[in-house]
C-alpha cells in the first residue's frame, strides 16, 4: 500500500464486528481519506451516522479505487470477493477463516508477529477471537522460555456466534426470569440462558474436535511460529454477551517462575494483570486481561494463568485496524524515504 492516508472499503459493516470496526476507524482517529460500508443486498441503503447509505456486495458493485478493505461478513464471503478487492488494488484483512492456513497469507497479532505483515502478497488474516487473547498473554511466555506444550478451555460468549446468538439469550433470560417458559434455541442446539454448551463451534464430519478448537490448534502455532508446540483445546459456550474467557495451562521449555511470567506480562503492550479478569471488565476495551499467574505443582515446568478478552474488539475489529495501522504506517515512512 503506498497512500498513508487510504480510501477504506468495510465488508459487513452492518454485523456486530463490522459496526465495531466502523466505531474503532473513528475512535482510533485512523487516517483515512473516506471509509465506505458495503453489506448484503439486504442492507443497501441504510444509512449508518457519518458513513452514508451501506452498499451492497454484488456483482456490478463499485469496489475499485480502495487501498484497504477490512473484511468481517464470514468465510464464504471473504473466499468470492477478497481476490476481487486484491485484483482492484486494494490490501484484504480480512477476520473469517477463508485463509488462515493458507501459507503464502499471513496470520497477524500486533503484539506477537507485526513482521509477519511484511510477507503480505495484499492479503493479510485475523485469527480466530479466542485464538487472539490466548496468544497476546502467552507471546512473551514464548520468547522467553519457549512453549512445549499447551492446554486451553474456553469460555466463549455469545457475540462470538452473532447478533442473533445474542438476543436467544436476553430472550432466554428474560423469559426464565420472568416465570415464563424460555423460548425454543434457534441459534444453539440447547438453552444458551443459564447453561453451559459444553461444544463451542460446530463438528466437520469424523472430526471429534470442533471448528472453533481447531481453528485454536492450528493458529496458534502459525503465530508463535512454532510447529513444536503441542496444543489441546477445548472450546466452550457460555451465557456471557461480550468477552471470551481462556483457563490456560502451559508446559515450558525452559524453567519460569510464575513471579517472572506475571513481571513479563506486566511489561507486554496490550496487556493488564490483574487478580482476576472477568468477562464485564474486559468488555470494551482493547487489552488482553491476564490473571490467576501461578505454578502448576504437577509438573516443574508447569504455568496457569486466566486469560479474558473483549472478542468483538481486540479478538476481531481492534486488530484488524491495528494491522491496517501497521500498513499505513509503512506507507507513511515510504512515502517520506522518497520525498
Amino acid at each position: 500500500m503506498s497512500n498513508p492516508d487510504p480510501r477504506v472499503a468495510v465488508v459487513g459493516a452492518t454485523g456486530v464486528v463490522g459496526g465495531t470496526m466502523l466505531t474503532l476507524l473513528e475512535e482510533r482517529h485512523f487516517p483515512a481519506r473516506e471509509i465506505v460500508p458495503f453489506a448484503s443486498r439486504r442492507s443497501e441503503g441504510r444509512q449508518l451516522d457519518g458513513y452514508g447509505p451501506v452498499r451492497a456486495l454484488t456483482d456490478g458493485a463499485d469496489i475499485d479505487g480502495f487501498d484497504i478493505a477490512l473484511f468481517s461478513a464470514g468465510a464464504g464471503v471473504s473466499r468470492e470477493w477478497a481476490p476481487r478487492f486484491v485484483q482492484t488494488g486494494a490490501t484484504v484483512i480480512d477476520n473469517s477463516s477463508a485463509f488462515r492456513r493458507d501459507p503464502e497469507v499471513p496470520l497477524v497479532v500486533s503484539e506477537i508477529n507485526p513482521h509477519a505483515v511484511k510477507s503480505h502478497h495484499k492479503l493479510i488474516s485475523n485469527p480466530n477471537c479466542s485464538t487472539m487473547a490466548m496468544v497476546v498473554a502467552l507471546g512473551p511466555i514464548h520468547r522467553e522460555a519457549g512453549i512445549e506444550r499447551l492446554v486451553a478451555a474456553t469460555y466463549q460468549s455469545v457475540s462470538g456466534t452473532g447478533r442473533r446468538a445474542v438476543d436467544e439469550l436476553e430472550a432466554q433470560a428474560h423469559a426464565s426470569l420472568h416465570g415464563m417458559d424460555m423460548p425454543a434455541p434457534e441459534v444453539y442446539p440447547e438453552p444458551i440462558a443459564f447453561n453451559v454448551i459444553g461444544a463451542a463451534g460446530s463438528f466437520a464430519d469424523g472430526d471429534d474436535h470442533t471448528d472453533e478448537e481447531r481453528k485454536m490448534m492450528f493458529e496458534t502455532r502459525k503465530i508463535l511460529e512454532d510447529e513444536d508446540i503441542g496444543v489441546a483445546v477445548t472450546c466452550v459456550r457460555v451465557p456471557v454477551r461480550v468477552s471470551h474467557s481462556i483457563a490456560v495451562n502451559i508446559q515450558t521449555c525452559e524453567p519460569i517462575t510464575a513471579e517472572r511470567a506475571q513481571e513479563l506480562l506486566n511489561a507486554a503492550p496490550g496487556v493488564i494483570v490483574e487478580d482476576v479478569p472477568t468477562p464485564l471488565r474486559a468488555a470494551g476495551r482493547d487489552e488482553v486481561f491476564v490473571g490467576r499467574i501461578r505454578r502448576d505443582e504437577s509438573h516443574p515446568r508447569g504455568l496457569s494463568l486466566f486469560v479474558v478478552g473483549d472478542n468483538l474488539r481486540k479478538g476481531a475489529a481492534t486488530n484488524a485496524i491495528q494491522i491496517a495501522e501497521l500498513l499505513t504506517a509503512g506507507a507513511t515512512s515510504e512515502a517520506a524515504r522518497v520525498a
